[in-house]
Parts: structure tokens; sequence; C-alpha cells
């Protein structure tokens, strides 16, 4: 069974400390956990797939009311497979301004769901991408 939660255990789980480490580097895993944990506009959901944390989508709200993905990660071996979609779809259904901010690399993943893309101009390619 496929389900999302909220992660917000004091202590990291090691599957979750790994698919974190894939949106993050490792060096920056335990603080951005500690961000998830301790401040109340930002949340951690883990997507679950028989009981085992195989994706998770980070997220973090404005004081204007905007939620930006601050990180998103699948298991490689699962990647692919649609779970992705299933968290971006979930963050969507629950906030109604989103954006966020990526390299080139997954740009066309996310103008797949209606997100704008524009350019940050900075030398190294990245581009915000804010879904209208």
């Amino acid at each position: 069974m496929n389900s999302m939660r909220i992660v917000d255990s004091g202590t990291i789980h090691p599957s979750i400390r790994k698919l974190l480490s894939l949106a993050t580097s490792m060096e920056k895993v335990e603080i951005e956990y500690k961000n998830y944990i301790n401040y109340p506009n930002r949340t951690l959901f883990a997507f679950q797939l028989e009981g085992e944390n195989v994706g998770c989508i980070g997220v973090e709200i404005s004081r204007l009311k905007l939620c930006e993905i601050k990180h998103i990660a699948v298991s490689s071996e699962l990647r692919g497979k649609g779970i992705g979609s299933k968290m971006i779809s979930f963050v969507l259904d629950m906030y109604p301004s989103v954006f966020a901010e990526t390299d080139s690399d997954a740009v066309e993943f996310y103008r797949k769901y209606g997100f704008k893309i524009t350019s940050l101009g900075e030398k190294i390619p990245w581009c915000r991408t804010i879904f209208m």
C-alpha cells in the first residue's frame, strides 16, 4: 500500500537520511532534518511503499502562504515509477501556490506539472519553477 506521512521523529531514520542525502549533500542532512523538525513552517513528508520509506518531499511555507519545495528524492532503485509524480501531486493538492528552485536537469519534471520556468540568471543554470 502507498501512503504519504509526515516525518516528525526527533531521530532521523536511516532510510530518511539516505533519501534526504539524495536531495542535498550528506554533510547537510542533519541540519536540514533538524530544520524540518524544529521549524513549524517546514514539513518533511515520506512516501511509503509497503511500509518502506522510498521517497521524501520537504516543503516550507512562507508568510505569503507560498509553498516552496525544498527537497524531493526517490530511492534510486524506484525512480521512473511515478513516485516523484505522486509526491508533487500531493503537494499541489495541499497548497494553492507552489514553487521550487532546481537545477536544469529537473526543469522538465516540473514543467509537466504546469510549473512556469524562469531562470534565476546565475552562472550555474539554476531555475525557479513557479506553479501558476
